[in-house]
């Protein structure tokens, strides 16, 4: 009887209920991993994996303190990626080292971060927009160039951090990689303007061969830096596109709709209108449970 009581009630549960306990769900089985991966590296007294076990979970705060001071509602599917993404890069990139056991780990994460931040910059964008406390009103396109641009410049300010800790901290946040071929003006005897193509057929530092290993000359991490701009850039054309026919088709489109955050009304006169408007704006975004 107690179970079919609970299965009865778990099925005319309200919808907003159902995603809290989804969001609760998600951040919770991801915070205990991080949990017991802090005790482990307190255990094997690696303090700088428990430094960014620590930031992890401050990290996993930030969705909610963003909607109750912006008084707005993050749609379960962003916030999810958002918790996913925090795991992916902090605990499983860093500490797990995925980010040079797994190919291609670093370029997934830096595509799904211009994703990401485009549609940050692009919802903060439109949230003014609709604002009835601003007078000006942006065209969709503008609002996709905004979105793109705020996502371009967080992505060379990430680079511009990985730099610094790699040149202050003596970090390689900026992954080198092996050259085998070398094409530099630099080497033209003649002082020209003109390439010279130079293969790495021998290198020795120190009196080790270095084409034995690590395979050829190692560049201090400009094609890194290039390559996470080029998947952000990626990254936040896809977002910037999704964004524009969302707001040339106001709301008609799912994808979007799961990510972009909606203005939670908190005028008295306003309640019940921004109420259904927010019921409504859930529905859609609310799976099938059939």
């Amino acid at each position: 009887m107690f179970n079919k009581k609970n299965s009865a009630f778990a099925a005319h549960k309200p919808p907003a209920a159902r995603r809290r306990t989804r969001r609760l769900t998600i951040r919770g089985v991801l915070s205990f991993f991080i949990i017991v991966t802090l005790i482990r590296s307190i255990f094997m007294r690696r303090y700088e994996n428990v430094f960014v076990c620590i930031l992890a979970l401050v990290l996993f705060c930030l969705p909610v303190l963003i909607e109750r001071s912006l008084d707005i509602d993050i749609p379960p599917v962003m916030e999810g990626i958002i918790y996913c993404f925090i795991y992916a890069a902090e605990i499983l990139g860093e500490i797990n080292s995925f980010y040079t056991i797994i190919p291609g780990w670093d370029t997934m994460l830096h595509t799904i971060n211009g994703f990401l931040v485009a549609a940050v910059g692009f919802s903060l964008v439109d949230l003014f927009d609709r604002s009835e406390r601003f007078s000006i009103k942006l065209s969709p396109f503008f609002l996709a160039i905004v979105a793109f641009c705020f996502s371009m410049t967080v992505g060379v300010l990430w680079e511009f951090f990985e730099f610094g800790a790699d040149q202050l901290l003596g970090t390689d946040m900026q992954k080198d990689f092996v050259v085998g071929q070398v094409n530099s003006v630099l080497l033209n005897p003649s002082g020209l303007n003109a390439v010279v193509h130079v293969p790495v057929d021998s290198l020795m530092v120190n009196g080790q061969d270095w084409m034995a290993f690590p395979g050829g000359y190692v560049d201090i991490g400009l094609i890194d830096t290039m390559k996470d701009l080029q998947v952000n850039f990626v990254g936040a054309v896809a977002f910037s596109v999704v964004g524009y026919f969302y707001v040339k088709n106001r709301g008609k489109g799912k994808l979007a709709a799961s990510l972009i955050p909606i203005v939670l009304d908190s005028a008295p006169e306003k309640q019940t209108e921004g109420a259904l408007s927010a019921q409504k704006n859930a529905a859609e975004r609310e799976p099938n449970d059939e």
